[in-house]
């Protein structure tokens, strides 16, 4: 993971940012990508609710839905991941 000429602190937060970019990449396309963009598109689907259109849910619970998820996605993978980098701090 880390070689000589590159400190632990750096890749740790080259790691960081590349998970902050994949999950703020799906947020958005989730949240404007579905909700918004392909919403007319989605309006023929049935969604989990009988009758509200696909597009809508999206745009009003399927993002929220989606970003929970996320969160819980960024902070399990940064554990895991604090793990990894700290984890003999405490010795």
């Amino acid at each position: 993971m880390t070689t000589p000429d590159r400190p632990p602190a750096r890749d740790y937060w080259r790691k960081n940012l590349i998970l902050i970019a994949i999950l703020l990449s799906i947020w958005a396309f989730v949240s404007f990508g579905l909700g918004i963009y392909w919403a007319e598109d989605l309006h023929g689907i049935k969604a989990p609710l009988p009758g509200t259109p696909l597009g809508f849910w999206f745009a009003q619970q399927g993002s929220i839905f989606t970003f929970v998820i996320l969160i819980w996605v960024y902070a399990w993978r940064m554990n895991r991941l604090d793990d990894e980098y700290f984890s003999d701090e405490g010795e």
